[in-house]
């Protein structure tokens, strides 16, 4: 969330940039200032208050010792009033607080000063495209029907046992899913990512700190008897590891990446793009996480971009990359860029991931903080995290791009986690 000084000392931009993420601040900044004035003022009247408070008590006892009884049992009968005051100024702040808190809320992270307008996908600028697209003549299937044909992916049987949205992977095509994590961990750690292995539940509070509540509640799987989380992906758990931590400036850049299943809900998509691999709710997906010193944040940016790009280039796939307009930007990201492949029998574009800086929005939620070497004060890191990959719609391009009057060949970069070197 933005921070109420920040707020305060720039209103106007704060009101302005948000217009680029199609969001209306007007009306809930000017609240937040007035809320923030009225506590100013409430907590310098307490203060005024204990002060006067702090006075009385010490003189009291002296009052009484040098006979002014009189004296002594009026300042007693006022400290009663003053000590009356002060929890009804205490009650009155933490009220105060409490709106002020839900108001600064509301607010989306401001978008960086890159960020194209616009309202929807439609208006995401192309940045990069390595688009060689590949020539399956007019017999190539989509990929659910490959699934079929070769016996590697089973949906059916996945809304068998939970729903749509559930596959079940198969023989080969259980190990293709395998390889593929295994394949990513590796390239991250070789790019100098810790691997760790989080839990998939996480509390609301964890929710809370990376911005998924309360924003995308209703995407959520919610585990109600624990009141926890299923989560929507590995940025939740691990970007919390270091909530409510004061980090040094010297351990910067802290590089993670995890695997885990992912689970959405995707409520509001059904009839969108759901066939096969294309929207699931529950897939498999690899994660980078850095938390950077706000100097080099988006020198951050630009590495995890080129190393996602690596990946989809070892793979062989066609791809684009996009700068997010305001209106897809996401809640809490200042600049994201997504990658999309092709997939050539669907003929169509398929996001695979999404390398966003959440600047300091973030690590103020997660009260997530570093000192300068030398330095008492402490300051707000830096959030990023990317996709690194997910892996349905890399798993359907990868079918539909390689299908073959043979088999669906394998790339060779992940020939040594498969073992084979094609699927008939």
């Amino acid at each position: 969330m933005l921070s109420i000084g920040f707020i305060r000392d720039n209103a106007n931009e704060v009101i302005s940039r948000l217009k680029v993420k199609n969001f209306d601040a007007e009306t809930i900044v000017n609240e937040i200032i007035s809320l923030d004035v009225e506590r100013r003022n409430n907590q310098q009247l307490l203060d005024d208050t204990l002060a006067e408070l702090n006075k009385l008590s010490k003189e009291i006892g002296g009052l009484f010792k040098s006979g002014k009884t009189d004296e002594a049992n009026e300042a007693k009968r006022k400290t009663t009033e003053l000590k009356e005051k002060s929890k009804e100024l205490n009650k009155s702040y933490s009220e105060i607080e409490k709106q002020l808190f839900s108001k600064i809320v509301e607010l989306p992270n401001i978008p960086h000063s890159s960020v194209p307008k616009g309202n929807s996908e439609d208006d995401n600028e192309i940045v990069k495209s390595n688009a060689e697209i590949p020539e399956l003549g007019g017999k190539a299937l989509p990929h659910w029907e490959l699934a079929k044909k070769y016996d590697i992916i089973d949906f059916e049987l996945g809304n068998k046992l939970t729903g749509a949205g559930f596959p079940v992977y198969k023989g080969k095509g259980a190990k293709l899913q395998r390889a593929l994590i295994n394949f990513f961990l590796d390239e991250a750690e070789k790019a100098g990512y810790n691997e760790v292995q989080p839990p998939i539940l996480v509390n609301e509070d964890s929710g809370f700190g990376t911005g998924q509540l309360p924003d995308k509640e209703g995407q959520m799987y919610f585990v109600g008897l624990d009141n926890l989380y299923l989560v929507p992906t590995a940025e939740v758990p691990v970007t919390n590891i270091y909530r409510d931590v004061i980090l040094n400036a010297n351990d910067f850049p802290v590089k993670n990446t995890a695997y885990t299943p992912c689970f959405r809900r995707e409520a509001g998509s059904y009839g969108k793009d759901v066939r096969g691999l294309n929207r699931l709710h529950q897939f498999d997906k690899v994660e980078i996480v850095n938390i950077a010193h706000p100097n080099h944040s988006y020198e951050i940016l630009d590495q995890m971009v080129s190393y996602v790009e690596s990946l989809v280039s070892k793979l062989g796939l066609p791809y684009r990359i996009l700068r997010l307009c305001g209106g897809d930007l996401s809640f809490t990201s200042a600049l994201t860029y997504d990658f999309e492949v092709f997939s050539a029998a669907q003929e169509k574009w398929l996001e695979v991931s999404s390398v966003s800086n959440f600047e300091s929005y973030q690590a103020n939620r997660l009260k997530l903080r570093f000192k300068e070497e030398g330095e008492k004060k402490t300051k707000l890191a830096h959030t990023l995290n990317g996709s690194a990959l997910a892996l349905p719609r890399i798993l359907a391009a990868l079918l539909e791009n390689n299908q073959t009057n043979e088999g669906i060949k394998i790339p060779e970069v992940l020939q040594k986690y498969t073992g084979f070197a094609i699927i008939d």
